[in-house]
């Protein structure tokens, strides 16, 4: 029996995921499913791996499945993300972090796609956020006060989903390197979509006036630097840097506290990370099909999403197709 022709196995660089990275409200759409996929048509254990030998490094594999609506399979999603962080990897004037996505056919098994994660983990990362900051957005008098702690690549990446779901608000953006911080407040500025845009570093400064706070800075030793009664007039609070910023005290006096997996939060929680951080109430996506419970009369909303790699995987199975379907990446030989 003649052995069946295989799929073709497209390679993706990054520029290639950036040219078929669909627009921001799509990619809000595209985590917005993932969140609700979590609860109840998703198979996605907690991220698990090894740790390499330079001080700190750390790698993680997160498959993930999602069944369609097609009993036989046709429409399932399977693939994976492996992600690797060598923080030493500064002092070489690499890249800390690289990412790898692979997306299989479902029914076989086949991989159909390689992608570069960098560019899929930052934009579905911002996404995520973006499903939050539309789901918990406050009602304020006058307009909005946001600071976003931090400017790396998850700031630039979160400037676009900013400037599609907070438009008219005044944004504070903070980061240690002054420069960095107006590097970023210019890429704002240039959307027009904000009142105003303030580069600062006084993280502290910057967070006690905000309305809605988003910290991304980057991992180190200490955690939980801000203190207790650093955001008094936050009503929402989105951290998508694990537990650097935000105190535990904020989580436990919070009306809600919501995560993208409960279960991964629960088995992240151990030692020093995320310590004395109580039980999430309530995953995204519970919030999102209203089978969350309802919140407590005082604190902020504080979500916290960790990342994960079913959100990779939808990314990105989207990506590959509007990628074959423009011609793009590399078409490579079995």
């Amino acid at each position: 029996m003649d052995r069946p022709e295989l799929p073709p196995l497209r390679y993706l660089s990054a520029e290639a995921v950036r040219s078929a990275m669909p627009p921001v409200l799509a990619r809000i759409e595209l985590a917005r499913r993932t969140m609700i996929a979590l609860v109840k048509d998703a198979e996605v254990p907690p991220k698990f791996g090894v740790d390499a030998r330079p001080a700190a490094s750390h790698t993680a594999a997160m498959p993930a499945l999602l069944r369609g609506p097609d009993p036989a399979g046709t429409r399932d999603l399977l693939g994976m993300k492996w992600v690797t962080a060598f923080p030493t990897n500064r002092d070489l004037g690499l890249p800390a972090i690289h990412a790898t996505v692979v997306i299989n056919d479902a029914l076989t098994g086949t991989p159909v796609a390689i992608l570069d994660g960098g560019p899929i983990t930052a934009e579905r990362t911002a996404a995520v956020s973006g499903v939050a900051l539309q789901h918990w957005w406050p009602q304020t008098q006058g307009p909005t006060t946001v600071t976003l702690a931090g400017g790396g690549v998850q700031g630039v990446s979160h400037i676009a989903v900013l400037a599609a779901v907070a438009k008219g608000a005044a944004l504070t953006i903070c980061d240690r390197h002054q420069e960095r911080a107006e590097r970023l407040a210019g890429v704002a500025r240039d959307t027009g979509q904000f009142e105003s845009v303030t580069p600062t570093t006084d993280l502290l400064a910057s967070v006690s006036g905000a309305d809605v706070v988003l910290t991304m800075i980057s991992f180190a030793a200490q955690r939980q630097i801000l203190p207790v009664d650093a955001m008094p007039r936050a009503a929402l609070i989105v951290a998508v840097d694990y537990d650097m910023c935000v105190p535990a005290e904020t989580a436990r006096s919070s009306s809600l506290f919501a995560t993208d997996d409960v279960a991964q939060f629960l088995a992240t929680r151990r030692d020093n990370v995320f310590a004395d951080y109580p039980e999430p109430d309530a995953s995204i996506g519970e919030a999102l099909m209203g089978i969350a419970r309802a919140p407590r009369p005082t604190g902020p909303i504080y979500v916290n999403h960790l990342g994960v790699g079913l959100a990779d995987v939808v990314f990105g199975d989207a990506i590959a197709r509007s990628a074959s379907a423009q011609g793009l990446g590399i078409e490579l030989q079995r």
